[in-house]
């Protein structure tokens, strides 16, 4: 490879760095600040950039949340899809499915603040995405196969929407980190305590097999 080759793919990669970076640090200031309370300023000083650079990689404040929500999503999606859930038989892979869902979510506060932001927002921006709906299809497509693996194997009864499922797990993984300290206040309940953690993935766990096991 030339010279010039080598400084073009070398050029590339420190953009994609400083990209990459920039993400980083944004995705924490917007979900510790949302929209409107994050500060651009601080985004830069703290990946030692500069405002503008950061508007020529992303246009704008809403420009650059709208690529960190792209991102966040891309990320659990990415991860989802390395499961290799098709290699499992269809009741291993729906408790794998519930399994890692609940600990991203756990794992990741940021994400569901993001989430909890851009719904505070109704979306306006998530609209104008145009990569965000066909980054979420993988999701849909893996438990619509695993439920017709199920249904053919005889394991699987009941005749589920997919997207209805994805929706089940995912409000009871996403309301025990978006509500935890509403509901733990109300309730005396620490969600995050160990015991309560492996109890309610369990129950998640098998409300959702009973539900598909029934006829």
């Amino acid at each position: 490879m030339s010279s010039a080759g080598q400084r073009r793919i070398a050029q590339r990669d420190r953009t994609q760095k400083t990209r990459d970076d920039i993400l980083l640090v944004a995705r924490d200031e917007f979900a510790a600040n949302g929209l409107s309370g994050a500060r651009v300023d601080a985004i830069a000083e703290r990946t030692a950039t500069s405002k503008r650079m950061i508007y020529y990689h992303f246009g704008s404040k809403e420009g650059l949340y709208l690529a960190v929500l792209e991102d966040a999503y891309a990320a659990i999606r990415k991860v989802e899809n390395e499961l290799k859930l098709g290699e499992l038989e269809p009741m291993e892979a729906m408790r794998r499915l519930i399994d890692f869902t609940f600990d991203y979510d756990e794992a990741h506060p940021d994400f569901i603040r993001l989430v909890t932001i851009e719904n505070i927002h109704r979306a306006e921006h998530m609209r104008q995405s145009t990569v965000l709906s066909q980054l979420n299809v993988s999701v849909v497509s893996t438990i619509e196969s695993i439920l017709r693996r199920g249904q053919e194997s005889g394991v699987f009864r009941r005749e589920v929407d997919p997207t209805d499922l994805h929706m089940l797990i995912s409000s009871f993984c996403f309301f025990r980190v978006s509500n935890r300290h509403t509901f733990g206040t109300i309730f005396g309940r620490d969600l995050a305590e160990p015991k309560t953690r492996v109890r309610h993935k369990a129950l998640l766990q098998d409300s959702v097999l009973a539900l598909l096991g029934t006829a």
